[in-house]
C-alpha cells in the first residue's frame, strides 16, 4: 500500500539563522502594528513637525528690515530733529515725547533710541540706546547719519550698494536641518523610551522573555521600527519646506539619506538606555527631559552654538545632536560630501553602538 504523497515527502525545516531572521522582522512588524493602532501618534510623528516648520517658517520669513523707532525728547531743537528724521531716506521713524516718557519706553524695549539735546549744548546730540540690541545700534547709526546730513555733512566717497541674496543663506534654511535633527532626537528618545517602559508596566516584557527569541533581537526591533517610522517624517519635512519656503538641498541626497537613519538609530539607542531601568512613565519622562534640555539649547538648533564660550565648545561638539545638526547643515547648505563629515558620523556611530550595548547589558525585563 503506497503512502500518501504529503506524508512521503519530508517537510523542509528552516535553518536556525533563517528562523531568527524572520523572528526579528516579525518583532519589527509588531511595532508597526502597535503604532498605527493609535491614530493620535500618527499626528505627533508626522503632523506636528510639519506644523512646527510652518509656524517657524512664517515667523522668520523674508521681510524688509523694520525701521527703528526713534524718540526725540521734547526740548530745544526737538522739532527740527523730528523734521530732519521724517525726511525721505532717513530710515527711522521719529516720535516727539516728553523726556521721562521716552526714557521709560527705551527701558522697556518699546523704543530703540532716544535723542536728548536738553542735557547737552546746542551743537551736541546725546543718544540713549542699548548697545546689546542690534535694533538699537542700527537706530543710532541711521539717526546720526540723517542728522549730520541735515547739518551739512558731505560724503567724500560715492557709495554703491550691491545687495546679495544667496540661496541657503536665510534663517529658514539654517533652521530646517536643526528641526530635522530635533525631530529625530525627540522621536528616538520619546518613541523608544516610552514604548519600552510601557511594555514593562504592562508585564509584556516578561511574556516576550519566555519565548525563544533572542533578547537583542527584541531591543533592536524597537530601534529599527522607530527608524523606519522617522524616515517618512524627514521626507515630509524636506518636501514641505521646499514647497512652502523654497528650501534647497545643495549636497547629495544620498548623504542625507544616510544621516537620517543613522541619527534615528543613535537617539533610539539613547532612549533604550534611558528606559532600561525605569519602572514608571514619570521616571523615564524626567530623565528624558534632563537629557534633552541641554541639547535643545546648546547644540545649535535655533541659533549658532558659537555664541557659547569657547571653553565649553568641546563638550557641545561631543553631544550627538550637535553632530547630527552640523552634518545635516554641512550637506544641505554647503554641499559637503558625506566623507567630509566623518567626525560627525563617527560621533553618531559611537553614541548609537555604546548606548545599545550598555542597554542590552543592564536592561530590566521584569
Amino acid at each position: 500500500m503506497s503512502q500518501p504523497r504529503d506524508l512521503a515527502r519530508p517537510v523542509p525545516i528552516p535553518a536556525a539563522s533563517q528562523q531568527h531572521f524572520s523572528a526579528f522582522w516579525e518583532l519589527v512588524r509588531c511595532r508597526f502594528l502597535e503604532f498605527f493602532r493609535e491614530p493620535e501618534m500618527i499626528f505627533w510623528v508626522y503632523g506636528f513637525p510639519i506644523l512646527m516648520v510652518l509656524t517657524l517658517g512664517v515667523a522668520y520669513r523674508e521681510q524688509p528690515v523694520p525701521q527703528p523707532r526713534v524718540l526725540v525728547a521734547d526740548g530745544p531743537g526737538a522739532a527740527a530733529d523730528v523734521a530732519a528724521l521724517s525726511a525721505a531716506g532717513s530710515g527711522v521713524t521719529p516720535h516727539l515725547l516728553p523726556a521721562t516718557t521716552a526714557m521709560e519706553q527705551l527701558r522697556t524695549g518699546r523704543a530703540d533710541l532716544v535723542i536728548d539735546r536738553a542735557a547737552t549744548t546746542a551743537a551736541t546730540v546725546r543718544y540713549h540706546f542699548d548697545p546689546s540690541r542690534a535694533e538699537s545700534v542700527l537706530a543710532r547709526e541711521r539717526t546720526r547719519d540723517a542728522l549730520e546730513r541735515t547739518a551739512g555733512r558731505r560724503d567724500l566717497l560715492a557709495v554703491e550698494d550691491a545687495p546679495l541674496l544667496v540661496p541657503g543663506g536665510r534663517y529658514i534654511d539654517f533652521l530646517i536641518p536643526g528641526l530635522m535633527s530635533l525631530s529625530l532626537m525627540s522621536g528616538g528618545l520619546w518613541g523608544v523610551g516610552f514604548v519600552a517602559v510601557e511594555l514593562r508596566i504592562r508585564k509584556l516584557l516578561k511574556r516576550f522573555l519566555a519565548t525563544p527569541m533572542r533578547r537583542w533581537h527584541f531591543l533592536l526591533s524597537i530601534m529599527v521600527s522607530r527608524m523606519f517610522l522617522m524616515i517618512p517624517e524627514m521626507l515630509l519635512m524636506v518636501c514641505f519646506s521646499r514647497w512652502a519656503f523654497g528650501v534647497r538641498i545643495f549636497g547629495s541626497l544620498w548623504a542625507v539619506a544616510v544621516l537620517v537613519p543613522l541619527g534615528a538609530l543613535c537617539f533610539a539607542g539613547i532612549g533604550l538606555l534611558v528606559a532600561s531601568r525605569a519602572k514608571t512613565l514619570e521616571a523615564v519622562n524626567g530623565v528624558l527631559n534632563l537629557i534633552m534640555l541641554p541639547m535643545w539649547v546648546g547644540c545649535g538648533v535655533f541659533f549658532p552654538r558659537e555664541r557659547y564660550p569657547e571653553s565649553i565648545q568641546p563638550l557641545l561638539r561631543a553631544l550627538p545632536l550637535t553632530a547630527l545638526v552640523d552634518a545635516l547643515r554641512a550637506v544641505m547648505l554647503e554641499g559637503v560630501s558625506l566623507a567630509a563629515c566623518w567626525p560627525e558620523v563617527a560621533t553618531l556611530l559611537a553614541w548609537g553602538i555604546l548606548t545599545f550595548a550598555l542597554a542590552l547589558r543592564i536592561f530590566r525585563w521584569v
